[in-house]
């Protein structure tokens, strides 16, 4: 598609819409300092869209709501609810809770067939029409699955109108990863998805990441760079994320201009879907990541070497400090305002798990980053991810906190926590990461959320400001994500037990005695464990490098149950158990396939002690039989998997393979895909990072192609040794999944396969075992 054709559908998409749709956050001007040197941009595409400033207002509230045109809100709905959505009217006009603009609210009322919601902004509007969905029509949309196929033909009558108002004004969403763990060659059709899902759920902010290498690619170019080492710099989209943590560069690459510009211009949809619905598209911020010998370009230039992260050399930084960062900076953004429009929260995290300093002032320099963002985007806010020893005292001190917001990676996690005391008092967002890598595990420190967002929130001078919405990977964990949405908008403390019958209820279209009692006992396993020392389940030995006495898959995840296991197949056998008059929707396909593949992965760490003590014995019949009964839950586990379209490894590698221009191009990103599950990187990463299988997950084909061969291989070794006597052979792992990695075998992008017949078998066997 050329320039002019993409700019014309622009124009069509965002002409009509008033100013008022971009009332995002709205913050105060800049405070003084060192002001980047003036820079313009090259011509934008003709043209291509330039928004307006935003109004400025209050640091960290919106500005008073006003009248704006409900059409995205609409077609969002139609998307969301295309039998239904003709009985909704949806009214531009803030309830009374937030005519002050201190909160967005929405307002729901109506007859049968015939509700009206009021709300502050298109997304509050669709987030109004979830309340409902949940609330009296006993209906779901998750992520993933849904029960709206039982809706009744004429939706039932609001009993009395309701007012909710968000209690804070932060509600946060996206690790910096999930562009890489979820899906980096998504179309815009899934991200819009994605907003609508979210914005059904009271998220108001978005880290948009799509597109991002592109403002480098074209600023840096005045800087000495030519094309072709910038393509080499930037990594494939699946390592993109990490780079612009500046813990690697070049993986996977080189990348093309024409890969870049389609995501640039998907990147910049879903900047304008965001604002449409008056959500805040928060986009990355400039704090300094070079290429390397840009001293050589810019003489009088600092840079500092930042060493290396996990077996990559991690991209220089520039001291923000040097003369020539300012003139970056100013260049950086007025690429990205060509490219992508502005914004009022940026994201940055400087010196991310492990950056070094070198000589330069951490306190001046986050000044200079703060002051070059506001010389950009005037009071613009800076949202920093709360995680390890970041924020550092020495960058809070630089810096007007008042425009900062943390995002707090690790609230569920560790015990003994004091946010205020911790970062002075700075605005934060109480967060979750309950899912690393995208491992296809249940549960969450649910409890954990429900106690702390309240206490936290009502404790003398607290700072919190949000919530965060932050697993590595997203679309795993429809009840996580339902429950840690709700914190933001349920007046009263929320009773997690309470919670979750009413979450079975609507989950399947109406109360069921079987899925209440699976929910229950998932509720009070996976979905009741601790903080202490994880946030996140143990992951599945069916899915780890093969050894016998291996105690997890990823090397950073927990190395043992963190709940007992029998919850989870007692929620299995309840489910089985469910009307069949409920069975067909894709909500209940999904949780069954998700509960008896976590029964199998779970059935796992017994089996492999018993293997371990058949082979320890000497004992060779005992071997081969339990080996067998391994292979042939590796079998169940890849048909179970194969059966719901969320677990196919087959749509991940054509997603991947679709942005090719020719076979080796297409070839580079099925790799980049691939390497990413498996090896992660090059050796150094895979084995002295200790980051192969950190995005395991139970896929149908990586589990036959990969996991089952691995073991396979493994076993057989063992068989070996035991008929002669001699130590088992060393196997190179990492050449082993190196190859795999390398491969273009096919693999399909449809389920297949009866998920209900499967978890029946899986169920029997575990019950024989």
């Amino acid at each position: 598609m050329t320039w002019k054709n993409r700019t014309n559908r622009v124009r069509r998409a965002t002409v009509a819409l008033p100013a008022a749709l971009l009332t995002l956050v709205c913050l105060g001007a800049a405070p003084g300092g060192a002001r980047a040197e003036s820079y313009a941009a090259p011509p934008a595409p003709p043209g291509a869209y330039l928004p307006p400033h935003p109004v400025p207002g209050p640091a960290g509230v919106r500005a008073p709501a006003r009248e704006f045109d409900v059409t995205p809100a609409r077609e969002a709905l139609e998307r969301l609810l295309p039998r239904h959505a003709d009985q909704f009217t949806l009214v531009a006009a803030p309830p009374d809770a937030a005519a002050s603009g201190a909160a967005d609210a929405f307002a729901v009322s109506g007859t049968a067939g015939r509700i009206t919601v009021r709300g502050s902004t298109g997304a509050t509007l669709l987030t109004g029409v979830g309340w409902y969905l949940q609330h009296v029509a006993g209906a779901d949309i998750g992520w993933p699955g849904d029960s709206l196929d039982l809706l009744p033909e004429v939706l039932p009558a609001v009993p009395a109108p309701v007012t909710r108002s968000a209690l804070v004004p932060h509600r946060y969403a996206l690790n910096d990863t999930d562009d890489g763990y979820s899906g980096p060659y998504r179309s815009f059709e899934e991200h819009r998805r994605q907003i609508d899902l979210l914005a059904l759920h009271g998220i108001n902010e978005v880290f948009v990441q799509v597109g991002a290498e592109y403002p480098y690619y074209r600023a840096l170019q005045r800087f000495g760079y030519s094309p072709a080492e910038l393509r080499a710099w930037i990594p494939a989209p699946g390592h993109q994320s990490w780079w612009l943590l500046q813990n690697l560069s070049g993986f996977g690459g080189p990348v093309t201009e024409r890969l870049m510009a389609g995501r640039a211009e998907i990147g910049r949809r879903i900047a304008d879907q965001l604002r449409g619905l008056g959500m805040t598209p928060v986009l990355p911020g400039y704090f300094g990541t070079v290429p390397p010998g840009f001293a050589t370009r810019r003489p009088g230039s600092t840079v500092v070497a930042q060493g290396d992260w996990a077996g990559f050399d991690r991209p220089d930084w520039l001291d923000p400090l040097s003369p020539a960062f300012g003139e970056l900076a100013a260049a950086y953004y007025a690429e990205q305002r060509a490219l992508f429009g502005d914004s009022t929260m940026y994201r940055m995290s400087p010196l991310h798990e492990g950056g070094l300093t070198g000589t330069v002032d951490v306190k001046a320099a986050a000044g200079a980053v703060q002051a070059a963002l506001h010389a950009a985007r005037p009071g613009a806010l800076w949202a920093v991810l709360g995680w390890q020893d970041d924020p550092t005292p020495e960058l809070l001190a630089g810096v007007d906190t008042s425009k900062l917001l943390v995002l707090d990676g690790l609230s569920d996690r560790y015990n003994r926590l004091d946010r205020e005391t911790a970062w002075g008092g700075a605005p934060y967002a109480i967060g979750t990461i309950y899912n690393f890598g995208g491992h296809t595990t249940i549960g969450a420190n649910t409890s954990v959320w429900l106690d702390r967002f309240a206490a936290w929130r009502s404790k003398p001078g607290s700072a919190l400001r949000g919530i965060a919405y932050l697993p590595e990977a997203t679309g795993t964990n429809p009840a996580g994500f339902d429950l840690f949405t709700d914190l933001a908008w349920e007046p009263g403390p929320i009773d997690q037990k309470a919670w979750f019958e009413r979450f079975a209820a609507r989950r399947y279209g109406r109360p069921d005695p079987a899925a209440a009692a699976a929910w229950e006992e998932l509720r009070k396993g996976p979905y009741s464990t601790s903080s202490g020392l994880w946030s996140e389940s143990h992951d599945s030995l069916f899915t780890a490098r093969p050894s016998l006495t291996a105690t997890g898959a990823a090397h950073w995840s927990p190395r043992s149950l963190r709940y007992p296991a029998d919850s989870v197949r007692r929620a299995l056998e309840q489910l089985l158990r469910v009307d069949p008059a409920l069975r067909g929707s894709s909500a209940y396909r999904f949780d069954l396939v998700d509960t008896a593949r976590q029964a199998l992965a779970n059935h796992s760490r017994v089996l492999l002690p018993r293997i371990r003590g058949a082979y320890e014995a000497k004992d060779l019949a005992r071997l081969r039989e339990l080996t067998g009964r391994w292979a042939a839950g590796e079998r169940m586990l890849a048909r179970i998997t194969g059966s719901d379209p969320n677990f196919l490894l087959g749509r991940w590698l054509a997603a991947a393979r679709s942005w090719g221009g020719d076979r080796a191009e297409r070839d580079r990103y099925e790799y980049d895909a691939r390497s990413l599950l498996s090896v992660w990187g090059r050796r150094s990463t895979s084995e002295g990072g200790f980051l192969h299988d950190y995005a395991n997950r139970e896929w149908a084909g990586l589990i036959e192609e990969l996991y089952a061969r691995r073991w396979q291989t493994y076993f057989a070794g063992l068989e070996e040794a035991l008929r002669t006597g001699t130590a088992p052979k060393e196997t190179d792992w990492h050449a082993f999944e190196e190859e795999w990695a390398r491969r273009t075998t096919r693999h399909t992008t449809r389920p297949s396969g009866d998920p209900y017949a499967v978890a029946t078998e899986i169920a029997a066997a575990l019950r024989q075992d």
